[in-house]
């Protein structure tokens, strides 16, 4: 029979060991600043609270991130000449950022990803036309391009899908939606056959983002502010559309815009005031709800998600900050985090069970706060 004390001593080393197991599981938020210059780090309590850490320097116009699938490393690509890349190992206790590498881009990145495996970058040269492949060290850093790919105009975004076969890049200018292999060995891309997806005309192809199932893609069309739905073929990597929804109430008087220039290609003087002007598209992980954010309107729209046919359902549109730009789940559904360009503050909502969004609170941040990550260790 166990003595008293010894069944004692043991729940209490139990208990030991459990709070210490809980102390260790943290949540890091980063949010880029790109103006500034800047990422800045939070720290995401239980409860969806922030707290402000440390700013990390790393060049102006810092914009698009990407976590390693192993959350060791973010890598982030700044836009203004010389245009950079930067890689910063991830403290898993304390949220801490500590840059290791600073390499030349080659091309201005509004958007950057990695392979599935974490041993490749994807970029897409918006103002270059073309997709670039590099390969990532085991010490986090970036070499210079193994594959430069011209395309058509404007690329917005680059992402693999979740079995790490088959990449795919929206070009806003040109209404495409480019289709490859990947060669997760060699890093190498080849063209799909057919190579491109035709979208409708003048709607700007913007994000793309993977249920997952793997079996739809979610693409957001910047100039109309649609969101549409495509089944993704596991056998031959081919997309094919399903059906489009719109994320603008009946009741906006936006109209579809246009192409905007390339970040450090000079002044746009166009009346631009009341274009729709989409920016960005996530999935909870149950993958119950989606959102996306408008930027003229400076609103998020909310939409159920069919777990059968892929297909959304407009739900409600709900205010938030100034220019949204981009935003991020945490791993567990529970909260988003949204940048706006023109804020000084990022904001916090809890999702509810229906998918509505409850604004929590606001924390400030630097200049055209641009890009979120979310990293949880558990």
């Amino acid at each position: 029979m166990v003595s008293f004390t010894k069944l004692i001593t043991g729940i209490a080393l139990l208990a030991l060991i459990t709070i210490a197991g809980t102390a260790q599981a943290a949540t890091y938020v980063y949010v880029s600043n790109a103006e500034d210059g800047t990422i800045g780090t939070y720290v995401m309590a239980s409860d969806g609270t922030l707290t402000p850490a440390a700013r990390v320097e790393a060049q102006k116009l810092v914009m698009p991130m990407a976590v390693s699938p192993d959350k060791r490393y973010l890598f982030a690509a700044a836009r203004t000449k010389p245009v950079s890349l930067f890689t910063y190992a991830i403290d898993p206790k304390t949220g801490a950022l500590k840059q290791l590498f600073k390499v030349p881009a080659g091309e201005s990145f509004p958007y950057i990803s990695t392979s599935r495996n974490g041993r490749y970058l994807f970029g897409a040269g918006y103002g270059a036309n073309l997709v670039s492949v590099s390969a990532i060290a085991k010490d986090g850093k970036v070499s210079a391009p193994l594959q430069t790919i011209p395309t058509a105009i404007n690329p917005h975004s680059v992402v693999i899908d979740r079995t790490n076969r088959y990449l795919f890049v929206p070009h806003l200018g040109s209404d495409l939606i480019f289709q490859f292999k990947f060669n997760p060995r060699t890093g190498k891309l080849t063209a799909n056959t057919p190579p491109t997806v035709l979208m409708k005309a003048h709607t700007g192809p913007r994000h793309i983002i993977f249920s997952a199932d793997n079996r739809f893609a979610y693409l957001l069309s910047e100039l109309v502010g649609t969101v549409t739905t495509l089944s993704l073929d596991a056998n031959t990597g081919l997309l094919t559309q399903v059906d489009v929804v719109n994320m603008l109430p009946a009741s906006s008087k936006l109209k579809p815009g246009a192409p905007r220039v390339p970040v450090g290609a000079g002044e746009d003087t166009r009346d631009l005031s009341q274009d729709i002007w989409a920016a960005d598209l996530h999935l909870t992980p149950d993958g119950k709800f989606l959102y996306a954010v408008e930027r003229t309107s400076n609103t998020f729209a909310t939409f159920s998600v069919d777990a059968a046919t892929g297909k959304l359902t407009y739900l409600s549109s709900t205010p938030t900050e100034r220019q949204p730009r981009g935003f991020a789940i945490d791993p567990k559904g529970k909260y988003m985090v949204v940048s706006g360009e023109l804020s000084d503050t990022i904001s916090v909502y809890a999702i509810g069970g229906s998918g509505a969004l409850t604004l929590l609170k606001k924390y400030p941040t630097g200049k055209d706060s641009n890009w979120v990550e979310i990293v949880s260790f558990d």
